[in-house]
């Protein structure tokens, strides 16, 4: 099976061509672009089209790379056997499997999504390298190799925000999410609203990539912000002729707060907006 998109996502050509390589060659997928261009419901897309279960690892800054093979619990050991516990002769017991156990070990191979890998430390990905390269891993404890029968589809996400080392990235087949232009965004919108207004759509993108394009900006606004947006301003039920002004002097758009995330942007617009406006007078 090869994955075309689905019903609930629009994949571009080129990232239905990154999906599909990285099966051929059973490579780890590596997904970047900017937070919020749907990297992460990738995962479930793809495995949904595959038909594949979905196992998902996301990453925090205390992640470590063992906790995805597997744990040893000595504290319950050590607990059980100051009861006189039987099971304590058994160390399997005290084993905790992990994720990469998870998809090493099912029956059918499934999709594991490492999402934002970029956000533990280093020496991560370097720690996973020969566990996703191979595909097994060994076990001190029960003297046990966990080896992949069936290959699971690794698809790791990450937002820049770490450099990768190269052996990790020689092992992935990589590809980058460009921000998606207006006839991709309108794909997208009708997807999630397939009743919206086209004119209010239209109104809402010239908007939306106009304060993307402003200088200066901390934090442009994501697609997952502009469907916000949208819901929005049909909840609210605001005719497009709000949106089609073009006063200098209100530049900040209604219902702002689902598109600037951060008060130096806010303060930038209100900047603008002042300056328009004092042109204007002049």
């Amino acid at each position: 099976m090869k994955f075309e998109g689905t019903d609930d996502y629009v994949a571009t050509e080129d990232l239905m061509v990154a999906v599909n390589a990285a099966v051929t060659l059973e490579r780890p997928l590596l997904i970047k672009g900017e937070p919020g261009t749907g990297k992460t419901v990738l995962a479930e897309e793809v495995a949904k089209a595959l038909n594949r279960p979905l196992i998902q690892w996301h990453i925090k800054s205390t992640t470590k790379a063992q906790q995805g093979l597997y744990e040893y619990d000595a504290v319950s050991r050590l607990r059980d056997s100051q009861l006189g516990d039987e099971k304590v002769h058994d160390i399997s017991n005290y084993i905790i499997k992990g994720v990469l156990w998870e998809a090493f070990t099912g029956d059918i191979a499934p999709v594991l999504l490492i999402d934002e890998i970029d956000k533990a430390d280093i020496e991560f990905p370097n720690d996973l390298l020969l566990e996703l390269d191979r595909m097994e891993f060994y076990v001190y404890e029960t003297k046990e190799r966990i080896v992949a029968e069936k290959r699971p589809l690794v698809i790791i996400t990450s937002n820049n925000e770490k450099e990768l080392p190269d052996a990790f990235l020689r092992r992935c087949f990589f590809h980058y999410i460009t921000f998606p232009d207006p006839d991709t965004m309108k794909r997208i919108i009708d997807v999630h609203f397939p009743d919206i207004q086209k004119k209010l759509v239209s109104e809402a993108l010239q908007i939306f990539y106009e304060i993307r394009d402003v200088p200066g900006l901390k934090k442009k606004p994501s697609t997952s912000e502009l469907l916000d947006w949208l819901k929005l301003l049909m909840a609210e039920d605001l005719p497009e002729e709000i949106l089609r002004e073009r006063d200098p002097s209100k530049l900040i758009p209604p219902l702002h707060g689902a598109l600037l995330k951060n008060e130096q942007d806010v303060h930038l617009f209100e900047r603008l907006a002042f300056l328009s406006r004092r042109d204007t007078n002049r």
